[in-house]
């Protein structure tokens, strides 16, 4: 179906929103994959909070023109689907490799993390990146550490003066 020029203004603004507000983007050929397929990869796009586009490239490029996604233009080529992570920079990353790996016919073809474009062989990286919630708990576990150790040794030479005195006493019990 053919879109007019106010349709086409419409989805440009709704692409170039959804871009300004993306952490990171990424962009994949889905050349031979079913509705059913396709269908899936957005309700695994939805439980991860990425909204999945598939946008005619000669709009996609006037949307991302004026974002930080603008280095993609180079890359938008064929039949694409663009993954926009709102909440997690590695989300739309980890939904692409999670589907790929059950579908080889999508191929992730870049992404783009604020204004670098990087190659599909970043993508493991990428997906690989800690999530907020997982970040924050890294980020307690190293503040806590040298907390919990300077308590054990502040509370070890009280404990090492317990354990001489029980073996002490177990010795002169035993004598």
């Amino acid at each position: 179906m053919a879109l007019n020029l106010e349709q086409k203004k419409a989805v440009v603004k709704e692409v170039a929103d959804t871009a300004s507000s993306a952490l990171s983007v990424v962009a994949a050929e889905y050349r031979g994959l079913t509705v059913a397929e396709m269908s899936e990869l957005r309700r695994a796009s939805l439980k991860a909070n990425v909204e999945v586009r598939v946008v005619k490239n000669s709009l996609a490029k006037r949307a991302l023109k004026d974002t930080d996604h603008a280095c993609m233009n180079d890359i938008l080529l064929g039949p694409l689907v663009l993954a926009f992570a709102k909440d997690d920079p590695g989300g739309a990353a980890r939904v692409m490799r999670d589907f790929a790996k059950d579908n080889d016919k999508l191929k992730v073809t870049g992404l783009s993390m604020g204004e670098e474009l990087l190659d599909a062989s970043m993508l493991k990286q990428v997906a690989d990146l800690p999530t907020y919630e997982q970040a924050i708990a890294m980020l307690m576990g190293v503040i806590k550490a040298p907390v919990e150790k300077l308590v054990r040794t502040l509370n070890e030479p009280q404990g090492k003066l317990v354990r001489t005195l029980a073996a002490v006493r177990e010795q002169k019990d035993a004598a």
